[in-house]
């Protein structure tokens, strides 16, 4: 499963560090499984394990074997109904999970190296699996530091329980104080046409280290799907209904300027929207995985979109100078 390649040089240590990682190239993003990622105010919501299961099952049947939870998602119910699902078909994806944010207790979160073992072994149970091949820190924790909390990441690498680990939601310095504990291989963070942040610094630090940068909301919370509209109101159940915090400040005019420059660009191509964005990321070889967060089965449609219509280092160049 992986998208077009050019054959420009820059591209080879980003191919590298996937090939070293061996991340498929697309994720499916669990976090909506029993509630709305990891805010507590949503736990038990979201969707079910019937609706979960029907998306795993039609994620495992379009070829994307690699999941992405975390322990927090659900308050431990995203990783439950991943291990149900794993039980009940007999299958085994690959899988990625994330501490920091508490399950119940207000005060149970951090990255202390005794609550990272603590719930490492939870997840563990609730997946039903003896080992994690990727496992994460969900947030920087700001009473440990980033070299305590990495060596103990560290020590359930060599303890052969995970068999790598990384760092989700940081910046450049953050990921420099990380690798001074241990030996993090994966960066996670939000990345998509509508949130470039990461291109200036980060995700070039990620390629000189040898380190695989995984982008997920690659839709920008829908956004990228063309689903809000200037004027109009929020669909129900969107996240601009749920969670619209994070997502405040592109509501304006120069956002709703480049959607329509995506919408012309999509149309030309006879694909979505959202196939477009996906195809934007899947041409930036820097990416070394896109974590996808459908809820329901048809909106895996742009993921095929996005494979079947790769974009030529033309056709990215054009459509990232509609968002600058």
């Amino acid at each position: 499963m992986t998208a077009s390649r050019t054959t420009d040089t820059s591209t080879r240590p980003a191919m590298v560090a996937e090939q070293l990682h061996a991340l498929p190239r697309i994720a499916l993003g669990c976090g909506n499984f029993g509630g709305i990622g990891s805010a507590p105010e949503f736990f038990g919501e979201g969707l079910d394990y019937d609706q979960a299961a029907a998306l795993m099952d039609a994620a495992w049947t379009a070829g994307i074997t690699h999941f992405d939870t975390a322990d927090g998602y659900g308050g431990g119910r995203s990783e439950a109904a991943i291990g149900r699902w794993i039980a009940a078909r007999g299958v085994r994806p690959t899988l990625t999970s994330k501490t920091f944010h508490p399950l119940t207790a207000a005060d149970d979160r951090g990255l202390a190296p005794e609550r990272v073992a603590r719930s490492l072994e939870a997840s563990l149970e609730r997946l039903g699996v003896e080992r994690l091949e990727y496992y994460l820190a969900h947030e920087p924790d700001p009473e440990v530091p980033f070299d305590v909390a990495m060596a103990g990441f560290e020590a359930q690498r060599a303890a052969g329980r995970i068999g790598a680990y990384g760092v989700s939601n940081v910046d450049v310095e953050q990921l420099k104080l990380a690798l001074r504990g241990g030996r993090p291989t994966v960066v996670q963070n939000g990345y998509s046409l509508l949130q470039r942040g990461d291109a200036a610094a980060l995700i070039d630090q990620c390629v000189e280290r040898g380190i695989a940068y995984t982008a997920y909301s690659p839709l920008c919370g829908g956004w990228l799907t063309g689903k809000y509209r200037p004027g109009a109101a929020y669909p129900a159940g969107s996240r601009m209904t749920q969670r619209p915090e994070p997502y405040a400040a592109l509501v304006g005019e120069k956002t709703f300027a480049a959607l329509d420059a995506l919408g012309e660009f999509a149309r030309a191509r006879g694909v979505s929207m959202a196939g477009a964005a996906i195809a934007w990321l899947l041409a930036d070889h820097r990416v070394a995985q896109i974590v996808l967060g459908p809820g329901r089965p048809e909106h895996l449609a742009p993921f095929s979109e996005a494979m079947a219509n790769p974009l030529t280092p033309a056709d990215r160049e054009a459509l990232t100078g509609a968002f600058d």
